[in-house]
């Protein structure tokens, strides 16, 4: 299943360079946003992006848990850290966001190779 979540992140990266070509006002407006808001601050970029994973999961939305179960990585994350944010998740919006879990297990395994 991981190579799955490895063509996602190879289609999102071409999907995110014709956005820029083809919207790039809404591009530059949301990274801007984005920039801003998920940088280092009160908060590390890890927690930001750990609480963005809950946030995928419990509106779940398939593209943002792999997408932030990448960069909590990237922001150094663990494995632990990141299967322990999911269940919050599970905890806040019950099964809904527990039937994606699969999904973040997916991301890692993806992420590992």
């Amino acid at each position: 299943m991981s190579d799955e979540v490895k063509a996602f992140y190879e289609k999102f990266a071409a999907d995110t360079e014709k956005m820029k070509q083809q919207a790039p006002n809404m591009m530059a407006g949301f990274g801007g946003m984005f920039g801003k808001i998920m940088g280092e601050g009160k908060l590390a970029v890890r927690e930001k992006e750990l609480i963005a994973l809950g946030i995928g999961l419990a509106l779940r939305c398939k593209p943002c848990i792999f997408l932030h179960v990448k960069k909590s990585l990237e922001a150094g994350a663990t494995k632990e850290e990141i299967l322990e944010a999911a269940q919050v998740a599970v905890v806040m919006a019950g099964g809904p966001a527990f039937t994606h879990i699969p999904e973040v297990i997916e991301a890692l395994e993806a992420c590992e190779s």
